[in-house]
Protein backbone atom coordinates (compact mmCIF):
# COMPACT_ATOMS: atom_id res chain seq x y z
CA UNK A 1 0.00 0.00 0.00
CA UNK A 2 3.05 2.44 0.73
CA UNK A 3 5.67 0.70 -1.19
CA UNK A 4 5.25 3.22 -4.18
CA UNK A 5 6.18 6.04 -1.27
CA UNK A 6 9.12 4.37 0.10
CA UNK A 7 10.63 3.34 -2.71
CA UNK A 8 12.40 7.14 -3.74
CA UNK A 9 13.35 7.38 -0.46
CA UNK A 10 15.10 3.75 -0.13
CA UNK A 11 16.53 4.58 -3.72
CA UNK A 12 18.39 8.11 -2.44
CA UNK A 13 19.88 6.31 0.95
CA UNK A 14 21.09 3.31 -0.90
CA UNK A 15 22.90 5.17 -3.59
CA UNK A 16 26.38 6.01 -1.94
CA UNK A 17 26.37 2.33 -0.67
CA UNK A 18 25.14 0.69 -4.13
CA UNK A 19 27.64 3.12 -5.65
CA UNK A 20 30.57 2.21 -3.55
CA UNK A 21 29.83 -1.49 -3.98
CA UNK A 22 29.12 -1.28 -7.85
CA UNK A 23 32.60 0.60 -7.88
CA UNK A 24 34.73 -2.50 -6.15
CA UNK A 25 33.02 -5.16 -8.62
CA UNK A 26 30.42 -6.52 -6.50
CA UNK A 27 27.53 -7.61 -8.75
CA UNK A 28 23.58 -7.62 -7.95
CA UNK A 29 23.19 -10.78 -8.07
CA UNK A 30 25.49 -11.71 -5.51
CA UNK A 31 23.65 -8.97 -2.81
CA UNK A 32 20.57 -11.02 -3.71
CA UNK A 33 21.93 -14.26 -2.69
CA UNK A 34 23.17 -13.49 -0.06
CA UNK A 35 20.71 -11.51 1.16
CA UNK A 36 18.57 -14.97 0.89
CA UNK A 37 21.38 -16.30 3.22
CA UNK A 38 21.27 -13.87 5.73
CA UNK A 39 16.88 -14.28 5.56
CA UNK A 40 17.41 -17.97 5.64
CA UNK A 41 19.46 -17.73 8.98
CA UNK A 42 16.75 -15.35 10.17
CA UNK A 43 14.32 -17.90 9.72
CA UNK A 44 16.76 -20.42 11.51
CA UNK A 45 16.82 -18.31 14.53
CA UNK A 46 13.34 -17.85 15.02
CA UNK A 47 12.70 -21.32 14.91
CA UNK A 48 15.51 -21.83 18.11
CA UNK A 49 13.49 -18.93 19.57
CA UNK A 50 16.67 -16.57 19.06
CA UNK A 51 14.43 -13.67 18.24
CA UNK A 52 16.90 -10.81 18.36
CA UNK A 53 18.97 -12.63 15.75
CA UNK A 54 15.84 -13.31 13.45
CA UNK A 55 15.52 -9.62 13.20
CA UNK A 56 18.69 -9.11 12.29
CA UNK A 57 18.45 -11.79 9.62
CA UNK A 58 15.25 -9.99 8.19
CA UNK A 59 16.90 -6.80 8.22
CA UNK A 60 19.77 -8.03 6.10
CA UNK A 61 17.98 -9.81 3.88
CA UNK A 62 15.77 -6.51 3.38
CA UNK A 63 18.97 -4.36 3.08
CA UNK A 64 20.27 -6.30 0.58
CA UNK A 65 16.65 -6.48 -1.53
CA UNK A 66 17.51 -2.67 -1.69
CA UNK A 67 20.74 -2.72 -2.37
CA UNK A 68 21.00 -5.16 -5.39
CA UNK A 69 18.38 -3.32 -7.49
CA UNK A 70 20.50 -0.06 -6.99
CA UNK A 71 23.77 -2.07 -8.08
CA UNK A 72 21.83 -3.85 -11.38
CA UNK A 73 20.50 -0.07 -12.50
CA UNK A 74 24.48 0.93 -12.71
CA UNK A 75 25.19 -2.18 -13.98
CA UNK A 76 22.50 -3.03 -16.30
CA UNK A 77 19.60 -5.00 -15.17
CA UNK A 78 19.33 -8.72 -16.36
CA UNK A 79 16.39 -11.46 -16.50
CA UNK A 80 18.15 -13.22 -14.36
CA UNK A 81 18.27 -10.81 -11.66
CA UNK A 82 14.51 -9.74 -12.08
CA UNK A 83 13.97 -13.45 -11.72
CA UNK A 84 15.79 -14.10 -8.71
CA UNK A 85 15.09 -11.05 -6.92
CA UNK A 86 11.05 -11.72 -7.65
CA UNK A 87 11.57 -15.98 -6.84
CA UNK A 88 13.99 -15.53 -3.48
CA UNK A 89 11.61 -12.74 -1.82
CA UNK A 90 8.39 -14.79 -2.07
CA UNK A 91 10.39 -17.99 -0.76
CA UNK A 92 12.04 -16.02 1.94
CA UNK A 93 8.19 -14.78 2.62
CA UNK A 94 7.14 -17.83 3.34
CA UNK A 95 10.50 -19.42 5.38
CA UNK A 96 10.10 -16.64 7.99
CA UNK A 97 7.06 -17.79 9.21
CA UNK A 98 7.80 -21.36 9.61
CA UNK A 99 10.20 -19.84 11.79
CA UNK A 100 7.73 -19.27 14.29
CA UNK A 101 5.60 -21.98 13.76
CA UNK A 102 9.00 -24.38 14.67
CA UNK A 103 9.50 -21.80 17.45
CA UNK A 104 6.14 -23.08 19.18
CA UNK A 105 3.96 -25.17 16.93
CA UNK A 106 0.94 -25.55 19.57
CA UNK A 107 0.54 -21.51 19.62
CA UNK A 108 1.64 -20.96 16.11
CA UNK A 109 1.48 -23.42 13.47
CA UNK A 110 -1.96 -23.21 12.20
CA UNK A 111 -1.40 -19.37 12.01
CA UNK A 112 1.74 -19.45 10.23
CA UNK A 113 0.07 -22.00 8.17
CA UNK A 114 -3.09 -19.84 7.27
CA UNK A 115 -0.20 -16.76 6.68
CA UNK A 116 1.84 -18.99 4.21
CA UNK A 117 -1.65 -19.68 2.23
CA UNK A 118 -2.65 -16.23 2.29
CA UNK A 119 1.25 -15.36 1.04
CA UNK A 120 0.33 -17.75 -1.69
CA UNK A 121 -2.76 -15.89 -2.89
CA UNK A 122 -0.94 -12.58 -3.24
CA UNK A 123 2.10 -14.08 -4.65
CA UNK A 124 -0.43 -15.92 -7.34
CA UNK A 125 -2.48 -13.27 -7.75
CA UNK A 126 0.74 -10.94 -8.42
CA UNK A 127 2.62 -12.94 -10.53
CA UNK A 128 -0.38 -14.01 -12.90
CA UNK A 129 -1.10 -10.02 -13.03
CA UNK A 130 2.50 -9.35 -14.03
CA UNK A 131 2.42 -12.14 -16.88
CA UNK A 132 -0.45 -11.30 -18.72
CA UNK A 133 0.49 -7.21 -18.24
CA UNK A 134 4.16 -7.97 -19.75
CA UNK A 135 2.40 -9.79 -22.35
CA UNK A 136 -0.05 -6.42 -23.10
CA UNK A 137 3.28 -4.33 -22.78
CA UNK A 138 1.74 -2.63 -19.60
CA UNK A 139 3.96 -0.28 -17.66
CA UNK A 140 3.01 0.35 -13.60
CA UNK A 141 3.41 4.04 -13.70
CA UNK A 142 4.10 3.32 -9.79
CA UNK A 143 7.13 1.15 -9.74
CA UNK A 144 8.85 2.42 -13.11
CA UNK A 145 12.44 1.11 -11.90
CA UNK A 146 11.04 -3.07 -11.26
CA UNK A 147 11.61 -5.87 -13.05
CA UNK A 148 8.65 -7.32 -14.09
CA UNK A 149 5.23 -5.51 -13.82
CA UNK A 150 4.43 -4.34 -9.97
CA UNK A 151 1.37 -4.65 -8.80
CA UNK A 152 -0.26 -2.88 -5.38
CA UNK A 153 -2.46 -3.94 -3.17
CA UNK A 154 -3.49 -3.22 0.77
CA UNK A 155 -0.22 -5.61 1.67
CA UNK A 156 2.77 -4.83 -0.21
CA UNK A 157 6.34 -4.93 0.85
CA UNK A 158 6.49 -2.24 3.33
CA UNK A 159 3.09 -3.99 5.30
CA UNK A 160 5.15 -7.47 5.16
CA UNK A 161 8.06 -6.45 6.37
CA UNK A 162 6.30 -4.49 9.50
CA UNK A 163 4.52 -7.83 10.44
CA UNK A 164 7.75 -9.23 10.60
CA UNK A 165 9.61 -7.06 12.80
CA UNK A 166 6.42 -7.01 14.60
CA UNK A 167 6.55 -10.76 15.51
CA UNK A 168 10.26 -10.56 16.05
CA UNK A 169 9.43 -7.45 19.23
CA UNK A 170 6.75 -9.41 19.90
CA UNK A 171 7.09 -13.38 19.16
CA UNK A 172 4.22 -13.94 22.00
CA UNK A 173 1.77 -11.83 19.67
CA UNK A 174 2.59 -13.94 16.66
CA UNK A 175 -0.37 -15.70 16.40
CA UNK A 176 -2.69 -12.85 16.49
CA UNK A 177 -0.73 -10.37 14.30
CA UNK A 178 -0.67 -13.11 11.72
CA UNK A 179 -4.41 -14.12 11.86
CA UNK A 180 -4.92 -10.32 11.15
CA UNK A 181 -2.48 -10.20 8.55
CA UNK A 182 -3.62 -12.96 6.21
CA UNK A 183 -7.46 -11.15 6.78
CA UNK A 184 -5.43 -8.09 4.79
CA UNK A 185 -3.83 -10.74 2.62
CA UNK A 186 -7.06 -11.80 1.45
CA UNK A 187 -8.27 -8.68 0.62
CA UNK A 188 -5.08 -8.09 -1.28
CA UNK A 189 -5.59 -11.28 -3.46
CA UNK A 190 -9.45 -10.31 -3.96
CA UNK A 191 -8.74 -6.42 -5.38
CA UNK A 192 -6.12 -8.17 -7.35
CA UNK A 193 -8.27 -10.62 -9.23
CA UNK A 194 -10.70 -8.17 -9.03
CA UNK A 195 -8.78 -5.99 -11.48
CA UNK A 196 -7.31 -8.39 -13.83
CA UNK A 197 -10.82 -9.70 -14.35
CA UNK A 198 -11.57 -6.01 -15.34
CA UNK A 199 -8.44 -5.47 -17.57
CA UNK A 200 -8.10 -8.41 -19.18
CA UNK A 201 -11.56 -9.19 -20.96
Amino acid sequence: MIDAYLLPLQRRLLHPVAHALHSRGIKADWVTLAGFACGLAGAGAAACGAFGLALAGLAANRLADGLDGEIARRAGPTDRGAFLDIALDFLFYALFPLGFALADPQANALAATALTASFIGTGSSFLAFSLIAERRKMVAADYPSKGIYYLGGLTEGAETIALFVAVCLFPAAFAPLAWLFAAACAVTTATRLLAGWRLFR
